[in-house]
């Protein structure tokens, strides 16, 4: 797991980041197609959030994110003119009879929800502290799809979080700005995780 950069005064943790959610255009004009580029930056972007945890118990939650964003790319990168975006990519690999990617992009978006509602259910409840929102979240994303062997790792990284103030500091000096960048980026990531769900729920994604 590797280390967060110290911020400088005034910035927060989403002004180091590549890419965020929120600059990912979403096109609702063809049935919410989402650009793969973007979209795996954006990934790639959230699992720097894993270091600001803190916790080497965090590294296989991490680890699963960036496996099943690897899968992805390297069906992109493979097929670049049938991959332009996430609904192109598993339509045209599963013609192929195939799923590596697809599958990935299933086990990413389960993970990518777990964190969005850890942190939606932390920002709006300021009382509570990260465990809790993190256990929660879990209960209703990844671990009904966790195999009795895995259910303990990431189990014990929900007891890992750092303390609720100690994770908000380090986000940024500034709590107004933190609250609303976290909470802009988090949207953005809820209304894209919402889309895929619904895609990755119809027919013609599965294998």
């Amino acid at each position: 797991m590797s280390k967060q950069t110290p911020l400088a005064p005034g910035k927060t943790f989403f002004d180091t980041i590549r890419k965020s959610f929120a600059d990912v255009p979403v096109d609702k004009s063809n049935d919410n197609a989402i650009p793969t580029s973007s979209f795996l930056e954006a990934a790639e972007s959230l699992t720097t959030l894993f270091d600001v945890l803190g916790s080497a118990a965090f590294t296989p939650v991490k680890s699963d994110l960036t496996g099943n964003i690897k899968k992805v790319r390297t069906r992109q990168l493979a097929a670049p003119a049938e991959s332009e975006t996430l609904q192109e990519l598993v339509r045209n690999e599963l013609k192929g009879k195939k799923h590596t990617a697809t599958e990935g992009l299933l086990w990413l978006t389960r993970g990518l929800d777990f964190t969005c509602q850890s942190l939606h259910q932390n920002l709006h409840a300021p009382t509570e502290e990260l465990s809790t929102s993190f256990r929660a979240a879990y209960s209703n994303t990844l671990k009904p799809h966790h195999s009795f062997v895995i259910k303990p790792i990431f189990s014990a990284a929900m007891s890992a979080t750092p303390y609720r103030k100690d994770f908000y500091a380090k986000l940024g000096d500034d709590p107004a700005k933190v609250n609303k960048e976290l909470g802009a980026w988090l949207n953005a990531l809820e209304s894209q995780v919402g889309v895929l769900k619904e895609f990755l729920g119809r027919k013609e994604a599965k294998w």
